[in-house]
């Protein structure tokens, strides 16, 4: 593992998002040579140790919502000690809507060196398959739970032209699908469940049509949302066209 002035290099590795072959090379080396690790839920990346038949560093412990702060001055310290660490969430990119902000801007804050170890992303595998524009999105990521939160932060959105992806709870899919259409209309959408996994399910059509498919529907696993943007204002792609070329 490669150190800046003696101290330890904190690696912010993404794992799968579900099929537990979706990891590079580059992340296994990394995980493999560490002197610890720092991740969401040690039960839960352990399993990539197995199925990898890797031996998981001494020295690992959780990083979650409730103490990531409590753990950033023991990670500042593992490094100050020139030990590298890696920090992994339970699924995707460390940070994106998972744990992860506090410690990687406290590092950056006290002059050590962050590297990032990309990887699978369910915002982008959910946009891909979406069959919706890619040119140009916004990540939302969670929406609020209470409902005129909610509202409010659709609506903050409602006039972009820009694809939207959401992450959702499936206890909440069919109400958020529902106020979707109430705010931005009946625009065409994907509801993607438990992608790269055994039963991955991408539904495609329009928000009033996704609306009822999943009225009191049960769903089970992760749920992304990707909703196109405000057509009235064109996308990204029509307007690169329109410009021409720029004035020498």
């Amino acid at each position: 593992m490669s150190n800046t002035a003696d101290k330890g290099t904190l690696y912010v590795v993404a794992t799968p998002i579900g099929n537990l072959a979706d990891i590079s090379e580059r992340a296994l080396q990394v995980l493999s040579e560490v002197g610890a690790l720092a991740c969401e839920n040690t039960n839960h990346t352990t399993r990539i140790f197995h199925r990898h038949g890797l031996k998981k560093p001494k020295t690992t412990f959780s990083c979650n919502e409730h103490n990531e702060a409590r753990v950033v001055p023991r990670i500042l310290g593992l490094l100050n000690a020139g030990i590298s660490v890696a920090l992994c969430s339970n699924a995707g990119a460390p940070g994106v809507s998972d744990p992860g902000y506090k410690v990687i801007s406290a590092v950056h804050e006290s002059g050590g060196k962050v590297t990032m170890i990309p990887g699978p992303s369910a915002a982008i595998a959910a946009l891909v398959s979406s069959g919706l524009p890619l040119t140009s999105f916004t990540f939302k990521g969670f929406p609020p739970r209470k409902q005129g939160r909610r509202r409010k932060y659709l609506e903050l959105d409602a006039e972009l032209p820009h694809t939207l992806v959401f992450f959702e709870s499936p206890l909440r899919v069919s109400r958020f699908l529902a106020e979707a259409l109430e705010v931005y209309g009946d625009r065409d959408a994907a509801v993607c469940i438990e992608l790269t996994k055994l039963f991955e399910e991408v539904h495609r059509g329009t928000l009033n049509g996704l609306a009822s498919e999943f009225e009191n529907k049960a769903i089970k696993g992760e749920v992304t949302v990707v909703i196109a943007g405000d057509k009235r204002k064109g996308n990204r792609e029509q307007i690169d066209r329109d410009d021409g070329p720029e004035d020498s």
